[in-house]
């Protein structure tokens, strides 16, 4: 009888290959297969080792390449053969990953499971454009939400973001209309700021910085496009190297303005 082999679940970080632990990439250069996201870097993906198979099992928001279910499958699959796999994701497995699913497919199955965590979407992201999470003067809270999900409109974010709160949003880049509706329904100020981080930790790394209420109109009018995040707080406008206190530009500040009136 074949020995099961081992399903990795690996955190890949939020883009360059220098941020990922020594264990996950020394899994790489040791895996039979690599099922990787699409948001895994080529740079990460070329640290398999030369006769590895790769498979991508990218999403998106209108197409997916292998439902979950197929995904679970698959790795259990593949572990019962007898290889070794590396189900490689973009952040951290266990933070909007869906490793947690993964992890118990393999449980079910008998099929032997480890977790290497990766530096978060959300941490990554955050350091790169140089805003703390949280501040002594600004926020000793911090959520993490998705903004891409079934029922976004009956979720109670009341309390995830204001005053002494940072509120981080995941895959809210086409949903932000609601998500800047919705957090002002709540009663968040519509000039608190707001930081899109686009392309975290990887050359063409871009933040836009501005307010809740110009947020729909950031997005569209920039182009912003995945990977992306969405950071809400009063430490997007704190103070950063070889900067003043960061303010909104006068534009987005105006429509924060025609909001409130």
């Amino acid at each position: 009888m074949t020995q099961a082999g081992t399903i990795y679940l690996v955190g890949a970080g939020p883009g360059d290959a220098d941020l990922l632990t020594l264990r996950a990439a020394r899994l790489l250069q040791q895996a039979d297969l690599v099922v990787h996201d699409g948001l895994v870097d080529t740079s990460i993906l070329a640290m398999a080792r030369p006769d590895a198979t790769l498979i991508s099992v990218a999403k998106s928001r209108s197409k997916h390449t292998m439902p979950q279910e197929a995904i679970n499958a698959l790795l259990v699959r593949e572990a019962l053969g007898g290889r070794d796999v590396v189900r490689l994701k973009g952040g951290d497995p266990f933070i909007f990953g869906r490793g947690g699913e993964e992890a118990e497919a393999a449980h079910a199955a008998g099929v032997p499971v480890e977790v290497v965590p990766g530096i978060s979407a959300a941490n990554g992201a955050a350091a790169a454009a140089q805003i703390a999470l949280t501040h002594r003067e600004a926020s000793s809270v911090v959520s993490f939400v998705a903004g891409q999900c079934k029922g976004l409109s009956e979720q109670d974010w009341s309390g995830l973001a204001g005053k002494d709160r940072t509120l981080v949003i995941y895959m809210g880049l086409k949903t932000a209309p609601q998500i800047a509706e919705k957090l002002m329904g709540d009663g968040l100020a519509p000039d608190m700021p707001v930081a899109v981080i686009e392309n975290a930790a990887r050359p063409r790394m871009r933040v836009l910085r501005g307010v809740l209420a110009a947020l729909p109109d950031m997005v569209s009018r920039d182009g912003v496009t995945t990977p992306a995040l969405i950071v809400i707080g009063e430490v997007v406008a704190r103070p950063r190297s070889g900067d003043d206190l960061a303010t909104p530009d006068q534009e987005l500040a105006a429509l924060a303005v025609e909001a409130m009136q």
